[in-house]
């Protein structure tokens, strides 16, 4: 028999299908403390930590999990990674090995008979050797599964291949290697940890833990633990769940006093802080610590959050500390434009109703009007004669333009009225409108530049 026939006799044996697993593989991680976790499904290493599935209760078949983390320098990774390979192996092998395989011996049949037939030689040496490169790559991207068969396979292949270059006149080629994956030692593959194992697990996890929140979810879930599976699963259940209730009344013990210490130290910060105390704050700050290590020193996370914020309120106490200082350098600018325009402005509001009554479209009268013109006549260029500090400025623009406006609504006004046009008083009525919005504008700036600074 040559090797082409023998080859074709090879991969024309029938395999048998392994019988079907769950879909999910069960690992192991190993700690360097002795301990053991079970993760369902891969785990993944992130930055310094590894994050993986852990079942806690529920059914064999569908098992309730819980997304956690530990620390990657806790692990011992040889004796993580040796069962690593292992449960894949065995996992892949039990599932979707013989399948694969099966498939690749089709494939790699067809081709072969493809070249028996082929009249052709270079293109039947062109199918060989793709053959060849998808065999030879086949174990590194199946777990190094059958990998001595496929080395087998391979191997008559590449008589062939020798054979097919030889009738095409070549005398010398290269034959890649085959990928070869190393040889996975086998071990037990441990099925779903019992609900005993599964509390150990949580409880060490909670041991573990640096973050009192993930302690606190570890712990509740333990204590769900113990009470979904009752004695029969935990005969010691009483001392158990008395030893968790503890756990847990102590950590919210701890979250309640470290939230009445931030409460109370962050409201002291913001009323130094809303009166420009910088020392004030700057001593809140500098309890932190000495609070801190009264409890215990055992919310590293809560500490650096109060401190943060404390933080922030002693730059505002620094910026509002500077805009007071600023304000009292000029208070006098303030004042002294106030009295500058104090008779413009009480002109203005004498006029608002005037203003309203224009807005709605409803009046005022005729002769209202008249003397309404009359007195707003020619303000807004004595106004804008005015000279005034750059501090002021842009209240003073606000000042002249609800002047400007004022003096539009009414004249608008008057032409409506004679006319008889709607549309101009609808006219006067948007002038009106812009006039008393700009005139409450001008009379929150200047009670905002008289009033000191404040916190917002």
């Amino acid at each position: 028999m040559n090797a082409l026939s023998r080859l074709v006799f090879l991969v024309s044996v029938a395999y048998a299908t392994a019988a079907s697993a769950a879909d999910a593989t069960l690992f192991r991680i190993f700690l360097r403390d002795g301990g053991v976790l079970v993760s369902y499904g891969e785990f993944a290493r992130v930055e310094d930590r590894v994050v993986f599935s852990m079942p806690v209760g529920g059914g064999l078949a569908e098992p309730r999990l819980q997304i956690v983390w530990v620390s990657a320098d806790a692990i011992d990774w040889t004796r993580t990674g040796r069962y690593a390979a292992s449960a894949r192996f065995q996992q892949y092998a039990q599932t979707r090995g013989e399948q694969d395989f099966h498939a690749l011996n089709d494939d790699v049949a067809r081709v072969l008979n493809e070249i028996a037939v082929s009249t052709d030689r270079a293109r039947a040496l062109e199918l060989a050797i793709r053959a060849r490169a998808v065999l030879a790559d086949w174990p590194r991207t199946h777990q190094g599964y059958r990998q001595d068969d496929v080395r087998e396979i391979v191997g008559l292949l590449d008589e062939s291949i020798a054979g097919l270059r030889a009738s095409n006149g070549q005398t010398s080629f290269e034959i890649a290697l085959v990928a070869s994956m190393p040889l996975v030692d086998l071990e037990p593959v441990l099925g779903m940890p019992a609900p005993g194992e599964q509390y150990v697990q949580l409880v060490r996890l909670a041991d573990m833990t640096t973050q009192p929140a993930e302690r606190m979810t570890l712990l509740q879930t333990a204590r769900a633990l113990l009470d979904e599976g009752g004695p029969a699963a935990f005969p010691d259940g009483a001392i158990h769940r008395e030893s968790l209730d503890q756990r847990i009344r102590g950590e919210l013990d701890i979250e309640r006093r470290y939230a009445r210490m931030s409460q109370r130290l962050v409201m002291e910060a913001r009323q130094q802080a809303a009166e420009a105390r910088v020392s004030g704050v700057a001593e809140v700050l500098a309890r932190i610590e000495s609070e801190d290590r009264k409890l215990g020193q055992l919310r590293p996370d809560v500490v650096a959050a109060l401190r943060a914020e404390v933080n922030a309120n002693l730059d505002a106490a620094r910026g509002l500390r500077l805009r007071r200082d600023q304000w009292m350098l000029r208070q006098s600018i303030y004042q002294g434009y106030q009295r500058q325009v104090g008779t413009q402005i009480v002109g203005l509001v004498k006029a608002q109703a005037s203003l309203e009554a224009i807005r709605r479209l409803e009046g005022p009268r005729l002769d209202v009007l008249q003397t309404l013109q009359w007195r707003l006549g020619g303000g807004a260029e004595r106004l804008e004669r005015l000279r005034v500090a750059d501090e002021v400025r842009e209240t003073h623009e606000l000042l002249v333009g609800a002047w400007r406006f004022a003096e539009s609504a009414a004249r608008q006004r008057v032409d409506a009225i004679a006319s008889g046009n709607l549309a101009r008083a609808w006219e006067a009525s948007s002038a009106a409108a812009g006039a008393l919005m700009m005139l409450s504008r001008v009379q929150q700036n200047i009670r905002e530049l008289l009033e000191p600074p404040r916190l917002p």
